[in-house]
C-alpha cells in the first residue's frame, strides 16, 4: 500500500503530532508500505530528504505571529500557489492509495484534500487538537472558524475521522457535523522501546534538585495547559512536603503560572528546563514521584501516556470514560482529578506523596493500561486496518 502522511509539524520539531507521524511513518515502513511525507519547513532541516525508508519533503512555509492564543506555539503555514502545485506534483509522482492527514485545521491537510477530492483518494484525519481557548473573546473566534472555515472545507473532502478520547467524538460531532460512523476510535500512541532508552543524565545534578519529592509536568506552556492549577495546589502540598519541587519541562510560552507561583509564595518550588531533546525525556521520568501535565479538562495526551508506560504515578483531569475502549478506574489504574480544582490536585498529589506504596501501586496499574491498548505496535495495526477498509473496492456510484 502506498500511503502519505500529511502533517505541517514533523521532526525536527518537537510536539505530540510530530512525533506520532513519525513513528507511525516509520511503522508503516516496517509493514512493507511505501510512505511519502508532506510536511511545513522548519528552521533548518533539508527541504527534502531520504529517512527511515521514506521520502520527506518540507515546503515553504511562514510562521505564525505570537497572539497569546491557546495554540500559540511555534505554528507555521505552508499556503501558496507554488506549495499547492508542489503537493499535486509529489503526490500524483507517488500515487496513494491513502492519505493520512494530521491536523484538521492546518494547511497542508487543506491542500492535500482537495487533492484527494480531485484524485478520488481517500483520506483518514487525525484530530490532535481542538480550536478552544480559556479566553472568551478567542473561543469564539475558534467557533467561528470553526464552522465558517474548517467545517466547509472538511465537507469538501469527507475524511473519516481518527478520535483519540471522548471529547474529541463530542467536539467533531458539535463542531463539523460528523457522525460515529466516520470515526475510527484509535488512541495516541506510546513506544515503551524508546521510553526504556534512558540517557545517562543526572537530572538532579542538572537542575540542582537533591533529593526533593518530585512532581514532574511535561510539554510546552500554552494557555490551554497553563499549570495554573498545579501552581495553586503548591501551596497545600508544601506544607507537608516542604521540600517537594515541580519540575516543568518543555517550553514556556505563556508564563502566567510562573507570576501566580511568585504571588502565592512558591516560586521556588518551580523549576523549568525550557526545550528538552526528546530522546533525554525518559531521563525526566525516570527521576518523577508524580507526574502531573494534562489538568485542564482538554483529555489525556501523550506525555501523560508515556509517563504511565514508564510505571509513574500519572494525575490527569479525565473522566473514566475519556477513553470508550478502556475502563478507567480512579485510585486503582488511573489518578483523575476535577479539571482546574486546585484542591482536588492537592489532596491527590499530598497523598501520593504520603505514601509511596500506594503510588507505586496504582502506577503498575496505570502502565498494564497503557501497555495493553496504547503501545506504537497496536495502534499501527489500527491505522491499518482502518486503511485496509479504505481502499477496499466499493461499488460502482458510492464512495
Amino acid at each position: 500500500m502506498r500511503i502519505a502522511v500529511v502533517n505541517n509539524f514533523f521532526p525536527p520539531r518537537v510536539g505530540g503530532s510530530a512525533h506520532l507521524a513519525e513513528s507511525l511513518a516509520r511503522e508503516f515502513v516496517a509493514r512493507g508500505h511505501e510512505v511519502v511525507v508532506l510536511t511545513a519547513a522548519y528552521r533548518d532541516a533539508p527541504a527534502e530528504e531520504e529517512v527511515g525508508g521514506y521520502r520527506v519533503h518540507r515546503l515553504p512555509a511562514f510562521g505564525m505571529p505570537k497572539l497569546g492564543l491557546s495554540i500559540d506555539f511555534d505554528i507555521t503555514f505552508a499556503s501558496r500557489p507554488s506549495n499547492v502545485r508542489r503537493v499535486f506534483r509529489v503526490l500524483d509522482d507517488f500515487r496513494p492509495d491513502v492519505i493520512h492527514q494530521h491536523g484538521q485545521f492546518l494547511d497542508l491537510s487543506w491542500i492535500s484534500g482537495a487533492y484527494a477530492r480531485r484524485r478520488n483518494v481517500p483520506v483518514l484525519l487525525s484530530v490532535h487538537t481542538r480550536l478552544e481557548s480559556t479566553a472568551w473573546f478567542y473561543s469564539l473566534f475558534f467557533r467561528f472558524l470553526d464552522r465558517f472555515l474548517v467545517r466547509p472545507v472538511l465537507r469538501r473532502y469527507r475524511p473519516r475521522y481518527v478520535i483519540m478520547d471522548e471529547m474529541a467524538a463530542a467536539y467533531c460531532q458539535r463542531r463539523y457535523g460528523a457522525s460515529e460512523g466516520e470515526f475510527d476510535h484509535i488512541p495516541v500512541a506510546v513506544d515503551p522501546r524508546e521510553l526504556s532508552a534512558r540517557p545517562p543524565i543526572d537530572v538532579r545534578e542538572r537542575h540542582d534538585l537533591r533529593a526533593a519529592p518530585l512532581i514532574v509536568s511535561l510539554g510546552h506552556v500554552i494557555p490551554l495547559r497553563n499549570r495554573l492549577s498545579l501552581v495553586k495546589a503548591m501551596p497545600a502540598v508544601l506544607e507537608k512536603h516542604p521540600k517537594a519541587k515541580v519540575l516543568v519541562v518543555g517550553q514556556v510560552y505563556y508564563d502566567r503560572f510562573l507570576k501566580l507561583a511568585e504571588k502565592l509564595g512558591v516560586r521556588d518550588a518551580f523549576v523549568t528546563t525550557g526545550p528538552v531533546h526528546r530522546g533525554e525525556v525518559p531521563a525526566y521520568l525516570a527521576e518523577a514521584d508524580v507526574v502531573a501535565h494534562d489538568l485542564q479538562g482538554i483529555g489525556c495526551g501523550t506525555a501523560s501516556l508515556e509517563a504511565m508506560a514508564v510505571g509513574k504515578a500519572t494525575v490527569c483531569a479525565v473522566r473514566e470514560t475519556n477513553f470508550p475502549w478502556v475502563e478507567l478506574r480512579d485510585w486503582d489504574n488511573a489518578l483523575l482529578v476535577r479539571p482546574d480544582d486546585a484542591d482536588d490536585l492537592a489532596a491527590t498529589l499530598t497523598r501520593l506523596l504520603d505514601d509511596p506504596a500506594e503510588r507505586e501501586r496504582i502506577a503498575a496499574r496505570q502502565r498494564d493500561v497503557v501497555l495493553a491498548d496504547f503501545t506504537l505496535d497496536v495502534v499501527t495495526d489500527k491505522h491499518l486496518a482502518v486503511f485496509d477498509l479504505m481502499t477496499a473496492p466499493t461499488p460502482a456510484g458510492t464512495r
